[in-house]
This record gives C-alpha cells, sequence and structure tokens, in this order.
C-alpha cells in the first residue's frame, strides 16, 4: 500500500488503506480540528521529533471495553489503603509534561513532541481531551491523559514516579467512564499494561464501525469530575 501525502485541505484517505505496520499517511499539521478528525476515523498522529507527522490506522486495534475492566487483588489491596488521592482534569499539562519525560522500554526519547503537546492542550482547552491524576502528600504522583469523542477514549499515555499510581488512576478512569456510559477505550497498539486489565485485539474492521456509532454521541467538554460514587469505591471499606 502507498503512504499517502496529506494536502493542506482537512482530509484523511480511508484508513483501510494503511499499511501492514499501520502507517497510512504523512504530513499535514496538528491543527486542532485536523487531529479530532483524524480519531473521528481511526487515525491518530505518531511520530518523533525531527520526523514529518506520520498518521497510523493499524489492524487489529487493541481496544479495552470498560465492562470488561480486570483489577487484580494485588492491586485491590493497594486501592484500599487510600493513601492516593485522585482528580481529573487537575493537572493536564502536568500530566502530559511528566509522559515526555517517561523513559520507556525499547524507545528512545519521546513521540511527545512540543507541537504535539501544544496540539493537545489546545483539545483540552476545548473540552476534547482530559487527564486523571494520582496524588500523594499534594504532589503529583501519576496520571493518564487522552482524547475523547461522542462515548469514546483515546488513551494517549501514562506516568507513574510510585509503584501502582498510574494504575490507580487508570481503574478510577475506567470506572468513571463507565458510569457515563462510554463503551470503548481505545489504547490504539497493544500494550502490556492494557493487557493485565482485559484490553484485547480486534480487527479494524469492527472497530470502525464501533467508532462510527460512539462517536456520534454528544462529547463531554466540561471539565471532568469524578463521581463521589467512585472515589468511594476506591476507598478503605
Amino acid at each position: 500500500m502507498p503512504v499517502f501525502s496529506l494536502p493542506l485541505e482537512h482530509v484523511f484517505p480511508d484508513p483501510r488503506l494503511a499499511r501492514s505496520d499501520g502507517l497510512l499517511a504523512v504530513g499535514g499539521d496538528l491543527d486542532p480540528s485536523r487531529v479530532l478528525l483524524a480519531y473521528a476515523h481511526g487515525i491518530f498522529p505518531w511520530y518523533s521529533e525531527g520526523q514529518p507527522i506520520l498518521w497510523h490506522s493499524p489492524d487489529p486495534r487493541f481496544v479495552l471495553f470498560p465492562e470488561e475492566l480486570h483489577v487484580g487483588r494485588s492491586l485491590k489491596k493497594v486501592m484500599r489503603k487510600g493513601h492516593i488521592d485522585l482528580t481529573m482534569d487537575g493537572a493536564f499539562a502536568e500530566v502530559i509534561d511528566a509522559c515526555a519525560r517517561t523513559p520507556r522500554p525499547g524507545q528512545r526519547g519521546t513521540w511527545i513532541t512540543r507541537d504535539m503537546r501544544s496540539a493537545y492542550i489546545e483539545l483540552h482547552r476545548a473540552g476534547f481531551a482530559h487527564s486523571a491524576e494520582a496524588w500523594m502528600n499534594g504532589q503529583l504522583v501519576a496520571g493518564v491523559y487522552g482524547v475523547s469523542i461522542g462515548r469514546c477514549f483515546f488513551g494517549e499515555s501514562m506516568f507513574s514516579s510510585v509503584s501502582d499510581g498510574s494504575k490507580v488512576a487508570f481503574v478510577a478512569l475506567v470506572r468513571q467512564l463507565l458510569r457515563w456510559d462510554f463503551e470503548l477505550i481505545d489504547s490504539q497498539v497493544r500494550t502490556q499494561h492494557l493487557e493485565r486489565f482485559g484490553g484485547r485485539a480486534i480487527p479494524r474492521s469492527e472497530y470502525l464501525e464501533l467508532l462510527d456509532r460512539l462517536i456520534s454521541s454528544p462529547s463531554r467538554r466540561e471539565h471532568w469530575r469524578f463521581d463521589k460514587e467512585v472515589l468511594a469505591e476506591l476507598r478503605p471499606r
């Protein structure tokens, strides 16, 4: 399959035309409207500093259905300690900066470039990008962020400076999304982290059908906050 060169106009080729490695197109910009259009069509930007913008749509797609969330016994014990405080949209820029600084196994540098950071902060200001944070003694110790359209959440990255911090934040986020009737959390590609929580691969064709239905729902563009019931579930009994 060829790799498409994007025009100035905000359009994308059919994601089914992506190469076997998921690469679909190159070029364009990270204008928030273009980025949202990409997500709505099962496409996302992923590249390194110094490279042109690369747009991907892998097959299969790795996802988590919120109702299939699996929480292991050891993590449940951690959550019952109640030593981690949780917020949503409380430190979006700090979370994305910490994710950019966090080393990844087998990865040199970061794919969260300066332009990517600016784009997602703009999406946050517009109400389409959100974060969940974990705090200890008033210090940010973990977090996760992503993009939300309709009833689908596209997870981008997470970090943790303490053991299990990002796992607690992620579990709380998933439980909140389930209360809001979200049906799909997109991890884009397989990660062991999400697989432990019940994530699985589905064909891109199935993913695109789900996506088309879920993004038609209104997006929650307000400042996100955890429901007190969700936080209560994570407190020691």
